[in-house]
Formats: C-alpha cells, sequence, structure tokens
C-alpha cells in the first residue's frame, strides 16, 4: 500500500502537471483505472460462482454496481470466500480515486502561493500528523472485524494515507530522478529501511515513519536501473494487473485448499505476473490507447 500510493503521488502529479486540461487528467485518470477493475470484478463473479457463490440476486446485483463505480468493500455473502475478503488489494481502489479527485484541489489551492512546492509541504506536514494520529487510535488488525463504523469510514477516506501520496508528488517536484540523495542510491535506502525495521521501536511513529521510508526507497530504485525494467518489459506495465488479481489469486488457491503451504507463494507471484501480463495485453493497453496524447520532456516520469 504505501508503494502504491507513493509512486501513484510520483507519476499522477507529473501527468497532472503536463496534461492539457482538467477534462483530459479525468478521462486519462478514468481509462486507467475503471476497465482493468471491471475486468478483474467480472473475473472475480465467474471465480466465485465456481465455488457455489449466487450473484442472482437484487442485493448481489446492487452489490456488483457499486463495485464498478470504484466503491470496493465485501458483501456477507462473500465473506467466507477465501480469506473473508473478496480481493484484499481492492480496497485502495476508492482511496485511490479520492487522490484523483483531490490532486486538481491542491493545485487550485496553491495557484497563487509563492511557492506552490512549499504549499504542498504544509499539506503534506498536515495529513502526517493526521496519518500519525489515526495509527495511534487503529485498532490491531486481529480486531478489525468489529470495527465501529466511523473508524472504518475513516480508514477508507482519503485522510490517513494521503501523506504517501503527497510524498510521491514532492519527490516529482522535486526531481528526485536527478537527485544525488535518491537516484542511484538504491542500496542505501534498502539497507536504510531493513535496519529501521529491525532496530526502531514499534508503534505509530514507527509505522509512519516505515511507510515513508518504503515509499522514497522504492523511488530510488526505479532511478538506481532505470534501464532494466525497459529491457525486461519492453513497454508493458504489468503493475497494475498483478495488484488487483493477486488477492484474487490468493483467494482462489485458499477454496482449493492450497493455503499454508510455502510453496504457493512461487505460485502466488508467477500467477499473478501471468494474469497481469493478460490484463495489460488484451485490456489495459487497448483502453490506455484511446487516452488523449500529452508530451512528455525527455527523462520525465509519465503515467
Amino acid at each position: 500500500m504505501p508503494i502504491f500510493f507513493v509512486i501513484s503521488g510520483f507519476l499522477i502529479s507529473a501527468s497532472y502537471e503536463r496534461g492539457a486540461s482538467l477534462a483530459t487528467y479525468a478521462s486519462n485518470r478514468l481509462l486507467r483505472i475503471l476497465p482493468g477493475l471491471w475486468c478483474c470484478l467480472i473475473v472475480t463473479v465467474v471465480a466465485a460462482s465456481l465455488f457455489g457463490f449466487s450473484f442472482l440476486s437484487l442485493k448481489a446485483l446492487a452489490w456488483f454496481g457499486l463495485q464498478l463505480g470504484g466503491a470496493v468493500f465485501t458483501p456477507g455473502f462473500l465473506k467466507p470466500f477465501g480469506f473473508g475478503s473478496y480481493n484484499g488489494s481492492l480496497w485502495t481502489i476508492p482511496i485511490e480515486l479520492q487522490f484523483y479527485l483531490l490532486l486538481p484541489l491542491a493545485y487550485f489551492a496553491t495557484r497563487r502561493l509563492r511557492s506552490r512546492t512549499a504549499g504542498f509541504v504544509a499539506l503534506w506536514a498536515v495529513f502526517l500528523v493526521a496519518g500519525y494520529l489515526f495509527a495511534r487510535l487503529s485498532p490491531p488488525l486481529a480486531e478489525l472485524e468489529n470495527e465501529p463504523l466511523a473508524h472504518k469510514l475513516m480508514r477508507y477516506s482519503f485522510i490517513p494515507h494521503i501523506y504517501l501520496f503527497l510524498t510521491g508528488v514532492l519527490l516529482q517536484r522535486w526531481r528526485a530522478q536527478r537527485s544525488r540523495w535518491i537516484a542511484g542510491k538504491a542500496l542505501f535506502w534498502v539497507a536504510g529501511y531493513l535496519a529501521y525495521t529491525r532496530l526502531a521501536p514499534a508503534g505509530p511513529a514507527w509505522h509512519v515513519l516505515g511507510t515513508l521510508l518504503m515509499g522514497v526507497g522504492v523511488i530510488s530504485i526505479a532511478y538506481t536501473l532505470p534501464g532494466v525494467a525497459a529491457r525486461v518489459l519492453r513497454g508493458n506495465d504489468i503493475s497494475y494487473g498483478v495488484y488487483v488479481y493477486h488477492g484474487l489469486i490468493i483467494n482462489v488457491l485458499l477454496e482449493l485448499g492450497l493455503g499454508g503451504r510455502g510453496r504457493v507463494v512461487g505460485l502466488v507471484v508467477l500467477l499473478a505476473l501471468i494474469v497481469g501480463a493478460l490484463s495489460w495485453r488484451f485490456v489495459e493497453r487497448p483502453f490506455l490507447r484511446r487516452k488523449r496524447v500529452t508530451i512528455h520532456p525527455a527523462g520525465a516520469p509519465v503515467a
């Protein structure tokens, strides 16, 4: 989750700043996230149906319609499917959509400042504190089954998470890909993160700082060996497909009785890569070709 949100802020802010209009920005964002999500939902319904779950009811149809709009939640009739969430990776989608809506507002709010970046730093600081306070008040993961409704609504809002998205925005505005502290320094960031997770005392502050280190470290990794991904993937972007399908794959394997075996981890990774590649080839890429083309300066991040 921290990696997803930081990278999203980094790429989406760059795309917004180079976009032709707000309409282009909105169209491009929807084309990037919704077709892949819709296909994943259809595959989910088919997979769950094969294991005896029925979607032939008004409640199920209403739920499916809400999922198509990005209002992701697991209904009661799907709680027994897999590990209790019909696809544990999709909970971030409504939060991501909130980020998409708020980003233009943040640029509008900071438009008259002498330094727009300073305005983003102020927003980042405010929401960093909000993220810390939420971490202090959050119950342990084992107790989320009985989570109060107000807390659950807060968890699905942008408030506890947007400091990560804004971290990506700031890294993009500071041109992290050219920074001598980040570009080419992946080994140091990874070592620092691993040392931090083992030596720092656990707690809310530990969680928040750890997510920041993780996010910055991933950006550093991306700009340490930037040519590797181009050579391996050859322009194909399977990241979104891997992300939205891996939770479903885990559930299917659990339904097949394959949980609790070490070798299943490798199988999940392999299947997620395959399905992610198929999603990119037959769903995401055809829709992304409908995006309105924007001009990206050489070496700039794109989305």
